[in-house]
């Protein structure tokens, strides 16, 4: 089998299953592929992927419906793949946990390079996280720490939050953050995609510590930066 990653490619359309797992096998991934999001969940019962590439508009269940399945079993990165290109619908998976969002038509290559970025951020540990003002960082486990209290981030929120606590209390751009979180600074969605990131980022600091959501500043016209967490 190698040490090639798995991703399950979950598309009720056979020539888009055979387009993306095309394109993530020619990078290094091995794939499975369901038509529908019941089949992917019945085999994620006895084998979990490195990736689950989803598309939401699936016969039965959808794919935001499997993703919120799938986030509240197990720490599987999820990369959401759609035709619908309205900001409710792009926030709808960001709501859903979803770590990676990409529209219709998209560059294979794109895809791949994009969900190798997110098996990478999940397979990476370091033996000492990154700590700045109170807020500590977990690499291996996809956490941030403050104090005693944990907050588990998807992967695109830990690569916001990561970026942010390495600047320690600099600003950091929305170019930057982009790139640390989408691997390009134009995703698809853009701004509205990461600024729905960074209020679920909030969220979660603050259900897991009250307050520290409010530690992530907007600097408006610029980007964001990180206030020292009590």
């Amino acid at each position: 089998m190698g040490d090639e990653p798995l991703a399950f490619v979950v598309d009720d359309e056979p020539d888009m299953r055979d387009i993306i797992s095309f394109a993530l096998e020619t990078h290094g991934f091995r794939t499975e592929m369901f038509g529908s999001a019941e089949k992917a969940w019945s085999q994620l019962q006895t084998r979990l992927p490195d990736i689950l590439v989803v598309d939401v508009m699936l016969p039965g269940a959808s794919g935001i419906t499997l993703c919120r399945r799938v986030k509240a079993a197990w720490r599987v990165p999820v990369m959401v793949v759609t035709a619908r290109s309205e900001a409710a619908d792009r926030i709808e998976g960001l709501e859903a946990e979803a770590d990676d969002y990409i529209g219709k038509p998209f560059h294979p290559r794109e895809l791949a390079l994009r969900a190798r970025r997110l098996v990478r951020w999940r397979t990476e540990s370091q033996d000492d996280g990154l700590e700045w003002g109170g807020l500590r960082i977990e690499p291996g486990a996809n956490e941030a720490v403050l104090g005693s209290d944990r907050a588990r981030l998807t992967t695109t929120e830990f690569a916001i939050v990561a970026a942010l606590v390495a600047a320690r209390g600099e600003t950091v751009t929305y170019a930057h953050l982009l790139l640390s979180a989408w691997g390009t600074v134009e995703p698809h969605g853009g701004r509205d995609m990461l600024k729905a990131a960074v209020y679920r980022l909030r969220h979660k600091l603050d259900a897991a510590h009250p307050g520290a959501g409010a530690r992530i500043t907007s600097d408006r016209g610029r980007g964001y930066s990180l206030r020292r967490v009590g």
